[in-house]
């Protein structure tokens, strides 16, 4: 009896292999019923992201992952190029990689969380499909656990590793939390649009969008949830707002010192944070000379995001020691044998 894992993921296969593999929602059971139905598999998970596609299984004799390899290819009818796509672990190797999956240290962005939820959520299917038994029972809950005490006692997660996680940071640290807190997009691009999202997701209540062309400010403010502004009348919006996102294509300075200096009053002088996420800088600087205007350009994100994951690529030592503790106290013959 042994441990196998298959898979390919971000780092080992581009997207139009990926595609090939990655599964629907719906199709999950299908493949986790097909491959414990399979002679020698005795217990399986099937993991499937946008990013990653991976097979668990516990076997009894057979080639193991060489077996389980042709059997993937031919259900996906895959005959192209598979050297360097798959990766393939055994016994203990795969233990920990589950770990480290588990972990978000095989994540594209590092010490990402939302890989744990995925990972749960496809255990449970195939526990409740009976797909899983005693091996595969206790690694996952061990890994789950290992998954907490890696962001319970490293610092993996710390710190924003993107341009629009930067500039939450920045925005909580100056208001202290984003609910209840106004937005205004100006400009309707993919930067825009992951900002805006960012912002929402840690509580900001109100995202305008304004956009030179109004279709376009209307489609991402209707994806986002949030209201379309007149480009003739975002200044006027100025008076309320808490922060300022600036992502145009324009070859100009679209917000001048005048723009805030006209509504400083109204706005009692309030905290404004302004995010200038453009190149060229859609914001002048001078505007950043206004006591209550924080201004933050792109350079400045970028810097943070990229200090941000050089902490968090030192933590994996540490991360690597709790994984390897936690499968040593893992009494599982097919794992340590």
């Amino acid at each position: 009896m042994k441990l196998v894992c298959l898979g390919l993921n971000h780092e080992t296969a581009p997207v139009e292999v990926r595609e090939k593999f990655a599964l629907a929602d719906g199709a999950l059971d299908r493949e986790t019923k097909s491959l414990v139905s399979t002679e020698d598999v005795l217990e399986g998970v099937v993991l499937s992201t946008c990013n990653r596609t991976e097979y668990y299984a516990v076997v009894n004799g057979g080639n193991g992952v060489a077996e389980l390899e042709n059997w993937v290819c031919e259900r996906r009818e895959y005959a192209g190029i598979r050297e360097g796509f798959f990766y393939h672990y055994e016994s203990r190797e795969a233990a920990e990689h589950l770990c480290r999956v588990a972990s978000g240290m095989n994540s594209m962005v590092l010490g990402e969380t939302e890989i744990f939820g995925q990972v749960k959520k496809a255990y449970k299917r195939s526990l409740e499909g009976g797909a899983t038994k005693s091996v595969l029972n206790k690694l996952f809950q061990r890994a789950f656990g290992v998954g907490k005490k890696v962001r319970t006692h490293t610092a993996i997660q710390e710190g924003a590793t993107s341009v629009a996680g930067a500039a939450v940071e920045l925005a909580e640290k100056v208001f202290g939390r984003l609910q209840g807190s106004s937005v205004m997009v100006i400009g309707a691009g993919e930067m825009s649009r992951k900002t805006a999202r960012a912002l929402q997701s840690r509580g900001a209540s109100s995202v305008m969008v304004t956009n030179r062309s109004f279709d376009k400010a209307a489609d991402l403010a209707e994806e986002i949830g949030g209201r379309a502004v007149p480009f003739s009348g975002w200044e006027e919006e100025l008076s309320h707002l808490d922060v300022v996102i600036a992502a145009t294509g324009a070859p100009h300075f679209v917000v001048k010192p005048q723009h805030v200096e006209a509504v400083r009053r109204k706005r009692k002088f309030r905290p404004l944070i302004m995010v200038d996420i453009a190149v060229p800088r859609d914001i002048d600087p001078e505007v950043g000379e206004i006591e209550e205007v924080y201004l933050y350009d792109i350079d400045t994100l970028q810097e943070m995001a990229d200090e941000a994951r050089k902490r968090r690529e030192e933590q994996l030592r540490l991360c690597e020691e709790i994984i390897r503790e936690e499968i040593d106290k893992a009494s599982l013959p097919a794992v340590n044998d």
